[in-house]
């Protein structure tokens, strides 16, 4: 019977999903600065930036996507107390492994970008990632979620 009771959650659940939420709103802010990029903004990058950004297969920029979106609308669904949230946040982190995994192994990013966004940022991101749906599933665990 208890199994079905909604819990309410603490306030530092709901502190934690609305930064997580800006958090991926950031997120989705840079994929749509990369999905239309202009070609004047193109002509102010650095040469190495620009033929890694060129080159990057439609697969990576797909598993971005599912990354930004998935963690965009995982958090939504954790501030609306919705179970779906940790299947949601568990696509987006395989987004970001995907993504990282090819920005780590086939790619020369972190010579390119250098040591902080070519390396500690993509592990910082699937840190976060893996944080949320672990939040996810101790919410749902403990019922805040429905």
């Amino acid at each position: 019977m208890t199994d079905n009771v909604s819990v309410k959650p603490p306030m530092w659940f709901w502190i934690v999903s609305a930064v997580a939420l800006v958090w991926n709103i950031m997120g989705v802010m840079a994929y749509l600065g990369s999905a239309f990029i202009t070609e004047e903004m193109k002509a102010e990058m650095p040469s190495d930036q620009l033929a890694l950004m060129e080159n990057t297969p439609a697969w990576v920029t797909a598993a971005f996507a599912i990354a930004v979106w998935g963690g965009f609308l995982g958090c939504i669904a954790l501030l609306l107390r919705k179970k779906w949230a940790r299947p949601v946040l568990l696509i987006s982190l395989i987004g970001i492994i995907v993504q990282m995994s090819y920005s780590f192994f086939m790619t020369n990013a972190s010579e390119v970008y250098g040591q902080v966004q070519g390396v500690i940022m993509p592990i910082l991101l699937i840190v976060i990632g893996a944080a949320l749906v672990l939040l996810a599933k101790t919410a749902t665990n403990k019922n805040w979620l429905r």
